[in-house]
């Protein structure tokens, strides 16, 4: 159960697009067809679903404080936290590179469409979010890790893939001049985030907990709320 409320969660309530706004530069430049949004969408779940475990791990064993406790006692008082965001760079960097290898060898109409935005996936908003998003959100197992990892990839493929079709249609409406092109897509993707927020009592709808209860949980969900805003801001400063 807790592995489908985390995957349904990180698709609809916290979808990396809707509710961070982490990955615009893609999501926007490489959503005029639904071909190339498909490529880069399964290139996106492919590397979320193998980073974030791997960085749950690196993090685990690791980059928190008393990580290296494994070694020996020695290395008990030891914190490498500060290189968090070298390691997961570096982790997804090297995943980035075996897709864009294996996508250049198999589908090299895809690799020439999709261009320079599929190296640029190693420093996508998005992915190294998904792996501070864990860090911050203190994942438990690497099988919640590894579901947030697809659940979060499955939300951005998602997103993209909604805006591509739209942009396809609308190329044959009546759009008022100086709204065309990121104009219109923009307030497009406005309204889908409004909609994507109907999605937040999904979960809680049928919950008949406490009082008590319900306040803690509303709690929680804002210190992750506010946590998530604050990380999503520094990946964006970062960048």
């Amino acid at each position: 159960m807790e592995h489908i409320e985390l995957f349904f969660k990180s698709i609809f309530i916290d979808n990396m697009v809707f509710a961070t706004f982490l990955g615009m530069c893609s999501y926007l430049a490489v959503s005029k067809k639904v071909s190339t949004a498909v490529g880069l969408g399964a290139a996106v779940i492919f590397v979320l679903a193998i980073t974030v475990p791997l960085n749950w791990l690196l993090d685990q064993f690791l980059l928190q404080p008393g990580a290296l406790a494994w070694l020996g006692a020695e290395y008990a008082d030891y914190d490498l936290s500060f290189l968090s965001f070298i390691m997961f760079i570096a982790t997804i960097a090297t995943m980035v590179q075996l897709v864009e290898i294996v996508v250049e060898k198999f589908s090299p109409s895809l690799y020439n469409s999709l261009g320079i935005f599929l190296p640029l996936i190693a420093v996508n908003c998005a992915i190294l979010g998904g792996s501070l998003f864990m860090q911050s959100r203190e994942i438990p197992t690497l099988g919640l890790a590894t579901t947030y990892g697809i659940g979060s990839g499955i939300g951005w493929f998602l997103a993209i893939l909604a805006i591509a079709a739209i942009r396809e249609k609308i190329r044959y409406s009546n759009v008022p001049p100086a709204l065309r092109g990121l104009g219109i897509t923009f307030i497009i993707t406005g309204l889908m985030a409004i909609g994507f927020m109907s999605f937040g009592g999904m979960l809680t709808g049928g919950d008949e907990s406490p009082k008590e209860d319900k306040i803690v949980k509303v709690e929680e969900s804002k210190e992750d709320s506010e946590k998530d805003k604050v990380i999503a801001n520094n990946i964006k400063v970062n960048k």
